[in-house]
């Protein structure tokens, strides 16, 4: 097996000092394993740091990059940069998932694809670069592949549950409420269910890995629904 440290090191421009801090920001929770303090020992502490430093080094991006911009509209650039998606993208385009550490359950049940995994690990990442080597370092990395996609947005993008709650407002109608259906799977791979419901337009609802994923999902449905209902009324 190839050196894990050699193979990271190539897509981060970063050479880890602990390799133990690097083995610990891919091992998967499925893995469940205990250091001698017995704490167990998986990304979700460095993930957890990682979320932090990633959104800071980003919202300094998209501070030099539009001068000229407002509050608001840097921070619609900023939450399409540090969600889910775009993370999981990005660990996608490195091809972290092929040095994800986990079980053999999570392995055939597709975890080295899972978009959630993807993202998690390349937060932890993010975290153990900033322990080991310092921000500078990790200011590197991030800059590497986020200043690029914040280049490409050309406009502020506009969230669905933004978008919902503004349509709401200019008919004159109560504000969507968002509510837990149901979650399911387990705890480090859990899925929820989250329903919108707007007045004369029922409810619809929507799956993701997070919470406010399902809440994007499906608000997005809801103006898709919404959308449609007005077209069927012109006709």
């Amino acid at each position: 097996m190839k050196n894990l440290n050699d193979e990271i090191s190539k897509i981060t421009n970063y050479r880890f000092k602990n390799n133990a801090i690097l083995e610990e920001a891919l091992t998967h929770p499925s893995l469940n394993k205990r250091n001698s303090k017995n704490q167990t020992e998986n990304y979700e502490r460095l993930e957890f740091l990682g979320d932090s430093i990633l959104s800071m080094i980003v919202s300094a991006i998209l501070f030099k990059l539009f001068p000229e911009e407002r509050e608001g509209a840097l921070a619609k650039r900023k939450t399409d940069l540090v969600c889910g998606n775009t993370i999981a993208k990005v660990a996608k385009e490195i091809k972290l998932g092929d040095f994800i550490i986990m079980n053999n359950s999570e392995r055939c049940n597709g975890g080295k694809c899972n978009l959630k995994n993807l993202e998690n690990s390349l937060e932890a990442l993010i975290g153990a670069i900033y322990i080991d080597g310092g921000f500078k370092n990790v200011e590197r990395f991030v800059t590497q592949y986020w200043k690029k996609l914040a280049k490409d947005m050309l406009s502020p993008p506009q969230d669905s549950k933004t978008s919902l709650q503004e349509w709401t407002q200019k008919n004159k109608l109560p504000l969507p409420e968002y509510e837990l259906a149901k979650q399911t799977g387990p705890a480090h791979n859990p899925e929820f269910t989250i329903s919108v419901c707007i007045e004369n337009y029922g409810k619809v609802s929507a799956c993701a890995s997070s919470k406010k994923g399902a809440e994007q999902k499906a608000a997005e449905l809801m103006l898709e629904k919404i959308n449609n209902g007005e077209e069927s009324n012109l006709t």
